[in-house]
C-alpha cells in the first residue's frame, strides 16, 4: 500500500513528470520481476535520441515550467508524449505551435476523414524510410477505424490514394516536377477524383510528414518502448548499446575521439561571428547589382547540385514501409546524377506570404494561419546565443540557412546575395543539410557531430527545426503554384 499511496500522491498533483515516469517504470520492472517473473522488455535505445544525450533531453522539462506544461497537455490530449515533441521540448515556444498545427491537420473538422488522413501520414514518411512515423500512423489509422487491408500495401488502398502516389514521389523528391496536369489529373479522375479542398489538405499532410521524417532521422530519434522496434526481450549486452547503432557510429562509444575534435575545431563559433561582422560590414558598404546577384544564386544552386549526400550509399528498403508507396528508386539523387537543370523560382513571382497562404486559408480555413505562424517561430526563434557566446544577431545565419535549402529546390529571392552563403556554411555544414533535406534516412551520428561542434545540442535541434520548416514551404510552393495555375 505504501507503494500505491505514493502514486495517488504524485496523480493528486495532476501529472507526472518525464523523471517521474522514468522512476516509476524501473519500480515497476523491479516488483515484476522478483514478484511475478514478468519478462520485461528493455528499451533498444538509450533515450529519445541516438544523438543526444539522454539527460539533457530530461533536464529541459525540469529547468523549464513552459517545456513541462506543454508536455503534460499533450499527454493528456493524446495519452502519449513522442519522442520528437520530448526533443522539439528544446524550443518549447515553437513546440506549441507545432503541436497546435498538427493536431488541427490530424483531429480538427477537415475535408478528409480521419483514416484518410493518417494513411496519408504513412504515405508520405514511407518514402523517406522513416519506420518510426508510419508505426506511429499505423496505430493511428487502426484505432480511427481504418481498414487493415490498406496496410497490407498501397495496392489494397482505395483508388483515390493510389492515385496520390505519384503527387506522394514528386512532392518527396523533384517538387519542382509538379505541374498544373498533376493537379488536373486528380481533380478529374471519375469517380475517384479530389475535390480542391480535398487535395490542399492532403498536399498539407503530404509535405508535413516529408519534412517530419527529415527531422526524425536528423535529430536521430528513436522508438519509444512500447513501439516497434523500440524494445527487446534480451538481455543487456554491450553496455546497452543497439549493436546496429555501434555499427553505424551511432553509439556513445566517441567521446573521446568527440573531445578531440572539439579540441581540434577550437575557435570556430569566433570565426564564424567574425564572417558575420565582415559580411556585415560590406553589406553597409556596396551592394551587388541584380545582374551579380542573379549570377550568385545560379552559382550556388549548381554548387548545391554536386553536395554529396552522406557517402550516396545504397538504402535497404524495408519490406514493411516501401509497401505503402511505389517506385522505390526514385529518389533526389537520381535528378542530381543525371546533371538536369533544377528551373528557377522566383519568390517575386510566387511567394507563400502573396499567394501560397492566401489559398491555402481560402480551401482550408485556418490552415493558412496555423502555418504561418509555425514559419514565421522557425525563423525568428532566436535567443541572440551563438555556443557560449551571448547578445549575438543571429539572424543572418538564420537566413543563410533557409536561403541554401530553398536554394536546393531552385527556389531564388532576388534580394539575398548568395555570396553570404558559402561564407556562413562550411561543407560538412551543406552536407548534412543536403542530407537531411533531401535523402534523411542516410542521416548518421557522425554527420550530426560533423558540423558546428562547438554548439549546444539545443542549438542544433533549432538548426533542424529550421530545415524542416524550409523544406516544407519549399514543396508547398511548388504543390500551391501548380494548383493556382490549374485554378485560373
Amino acid at each position: 500500500m505504501r507503494h500505491a499511496t505514493a502514486a495517488t500522491e504524485t496523480m493528486e498533483n495532476n501529472y507526472f513528470t518525464v523523471t517521474e515516469l522514468h522512476k516509476i517504470c524501473a519500480h515497476c520492472e523491479q516488483l515484476s520481476k522478483k514478484d511475478l517473473g514478468v519478462r520485461i522488455p528493455r528499451p533498444l535505445g538509450n533515450g529519445p535520441s541516438r544523438f543526444i544525450p539522454e539527460k539533457e533531453i530530461l533536464q529541459v522539462s525540469k529547468v523549464d515550467p513552459r517545456a513541462q506544461s506543454i508536455f503534460e497537455d499533450a499527454f493528456a490530449a493524446l495519452g502519449r508524449l513522442d519522442n520528437i515533441s520530448l526533443v522539439m521540448g528544446f524550443h518549447p515556444q515553437y513546440l506549441e505551435s507545432f503541436l497546435r498545427t498538427q493536431h488541427y491537420l490530424l483531429q480538427m473538422d477537415g475535408p478528409l476523414s480521419l483514416h484518410y488522413r493518417h494513411y496519408i501520414g504513412i504515405m508520405a514518411a514511407a518514402r523517406h524510410q522513416c519506420s518510426y512515423l508510419v508505426n506511429l500512423h499505423v496505430n493511428d489509422f487502426l484505432q480511427v477505424g481504418g481498414d487493415p487491408k490498406w496496410l497490407n500495401g498501397l495496392d489494397g488502398a482505395p483508388q483515390k490514394l493510389q492515385a496520390l502516389g505519384e503527387l506522394n514521389k514528386i512532392l518527396a523528391h523533384r517538387p519542382w516536377l509538379l505541374t498544373k496536369a498533376h493537379i488536373e489529373h486528380l481533380l478529374k479522375a471519375e469517380e475517384h477524383s479530389w475535390s480542391l479542398a480535398e487535395l490542399i489538405h492532403a498536399v498539407v499532410l503530404l509535405t508535413h510528414y516529408h519534412s517530419l521524417a527529415s527531422f526524425t532521422f536528423g535529430c536521430g530519434i528513436t522508438p519509444e518502448i512500447h513501439s516497434d522496434g523500440g524494445h527487446t526481450f534480451r538481455p543487456l549486452s554491450l553496455s546497452q548499446y543497439c549493436v546496429c547503432d555501434i555499427a553505424n557510429g551511432n553509439g556513445h562509444g566517441n567521446d573521446l575521439e568527440e573531445r578531440r575534435g572539439s579540441h581540434q575545431v577550437s575557435g570556430e563559433v569566433e570565426v564564424l561571428m567574425e564572417r558575420m561582422k565582415q559580411l556585415q560590414e560590406c553589406r553597409d558598404e556596396e551592394e551587388a547589382s541584380q545582374e551579380e546577384m542573379a549570377t550568385r544564386f545560379e552559382k550556388e544552386k549548381t554548387e548545391s547540385m554536386l553536395v554529396a549526400t552522406a557517402e550516396d550509399e545504397e538504402c535497404v528498403q524495408s519490406r514493411d514501409v516501401s509497401r505503402h508507396f511505389e517506385d522505390p528508386s526514385y529518389g533526389y539523387k537520381d535528378f542530381s546524377r543525371r546533371g538536369e537543370h533544377v528551373p528557377t523560382f522566383r519568390v517575386q513571382d510566387y511567394s507563400w506570404e502573396d499567394h501560397g497562404y492566401s489559398l491555402v486559408n481560402r480551401l482550408y480555413p485556418d490552415v493558412g494561419q496555423l502555418l504561418d505562424e509555425k514559419f514565421q517561430m522557425a525563423y525568428n526563434l532566436t535567443y541572440n546565443t551563438m555556443a557560449m557566446h551571448k547578445d549575438v544577431d543571429t539572424s543572418m545565419l538564420r537566413r543563410a540557412i533557409w536561403n541554401y535549402i530553398h536554394c536546393m529546390f531552385g527556389i531564388r529571392y532576388d534580394d539575398y546575395d548568395y555570396g553570404e552563403i558559402n561564407q556562413l556554411l562550411d561543407r560538412s555544414f551543406k552536407v548534412y543539410i543536403k542530407t537531411m533535406v533531401c535523402s534523411p534516412e542516410k542521416t548518421t551520428k557522425r554527420m550530426y557531430e560533423s558540423f558546428w561542434r562547438q554548439f549546444q545540442h539545443s542549438e542544433k535541434v533549432h538548426v533542424n527545426l529550421l530545415l524542416m520548416e524550409a523544406r516544407m514551404q519549399a514543396e508547398l510552393l511548388y504543390a500551391l503554384r501548380a494548383i493556382t495555375r490549374y485554378m485560373t
